[in-house]
């Protein structure tokens, strides 16, 4: 017995002198290696998601296009009182008709019309280019060639993005059919594809997990109706005005000036050049009421109807807007400008609701508007 308590107290002895380790040191050395593998995984997501980037755009497109038929469906259920199925079909088919249709009537008109208004632009464009060359501005280079990627000085690395993931024609066409068929699995049953992702997480935050993915989901249906709504009207109220102006291929022009609005900001901008170069031939005073009535209606569609419209969705802040579209743009090419603001919505909402709200404690809810 003498012997034991010598022992304890030796023992106790080299605990209290850290000879021996303790629970708490062991708990830090457990509690580093899991941050650090936490790091390493999260690094190598990253690392992967920047190697699938184009495949992981195309999934996202496709989830667009679920997102679209589903909030079509979900608003043909307060007219039609019958099952989800039955709405998602009536819509398909609806969709299916109007693009046969359109496809028909543009295969005689809209053909014509492009080759006319691209020799009028490049008739234009030569006239411009004369005209830089007397105040000894070179727009085309020597060889007179229409490159404009070599004015930036890293462009192959600019549009190499691009080129991977729109790439030729045909893997263009693949990409579309593959957008299309996955959007059509994924709105046939989203509950099961959100349940999926939410088996991911532990199951104490399953629920929460479901409620910020619920949201997301909303956020994408809205934008994307108000969308749709703003382009319409966009191109409707561009092609009647230049219509009425006498300007040649008058349809191609508000299409792609409504086209242009998937882009905030920039896409409008961007829109302009077309019908500016369209309207030189006619004089200056054309072209000066051709760009003035474009600027007015594009303002009142961007300052008081766009709102309007878009009030249910997420207010996005305009410089934030900018930057994602900046960035993704430089990094996926022209199909990171395109998915810019979904991915910037959806990517807002995650932040809020699971890094400011549940990490940092913030109530949103009843503290400062953080947009």
């Amino acid at each position: 017995m003498p012997e034991l308590r010598v022992d304890q107290a030796i023992l106790a002895k080299d605990v209290r002198s850290g000879d021996l380790p303790t629970a708490g040191a062991n708990a830090g050395r457990r509690l580093t290696l899991g941050g650090a593998l936490v790091i390493l995984g999260v690094a190598s997501g990253i690392f992967l998601a920047w190697r699938a980037s184009s495949s992981l755009l195309i999934i996202f497109a496709a989830i667009l296009l679920a997102s679209f038929l589903d909030a079509c469906a979900r608003s043909l259920g307060r007219y039609i009182p019958i099952g989800r199925a039955w709405r998602l079909a009536i819509v398909i088919v609806i969709l299916t008709a109007v693009v046969v249709l359109g496809t028909i009537w543009g295969i005689g008109k809209i053909p014509e019309q492009a080759r006319i208004l691209m020799r009028v632009m490049d008739a234009q464009l030569d006239v411009l280019q004369q005209r830089l060359l007397a105040f000894g501005v070179d727009l085309f280079g020597p060889d007179g060639g229409r490159d404009f990627s070599r004015w930036f000085p890293d462009h192959d690395k600019l549009f190499g993005h691009a080129q991977s993931a729109v790439g030729t024609a045909s893997s263009f066409l693949a990409n579309t059919l593959v957008i299309i068929f996955l959007g059509l699995l994924f709105s046939l049953d989203p509950q099961a594809y959100r349940d999926g992702v939410v088996l991911l997480v532990k199951p104490s935050s399953r629920e929460r997990m479901r409620s910020v993915l619920d949201e997301m989901g909303a956020v994408l249906r809205s934008w994307l109706m108000g969308q749709l709504i703003r382009i319409i009207l966009m191109t409707a109220c561009v092609w009647l005005a230049l219509y009425m102006l006498g300007l040649p291929s008058a349809f191609l022009l508000g299409l792609q000036a409504g086209l242009s609005n998937f882009v905030p900001y920039l896409g409008p901008i961007l829109a302009s050049i077309p019908v500016g170069l369209v309207a030189m031939p006619l004089g200056p005073s054309m072209v000066i009421w051709a760009i003035g009535i474009y600027t007015v209606i594009q303002s009142i569609e961007g300052y008081v109807i766009g709102p309007l419209i878009q009030r249910r969705a997420v207010e996005l802040p305009p410089a934030w807007t900018l930057v994602a579209i900046v960035l993704l743009g430089s990094l996926f090419g022209v199909l990171g400008i395109a998915l810019a603001m979904p991915l910037f919505a959806i990517g807002r909402v995650a932040v809020l609701r699971l890094y400011v709200e549940d990490c940092l404690g913030d109530d949103l809810n009843d503290g400062p508007d953080l947009r």
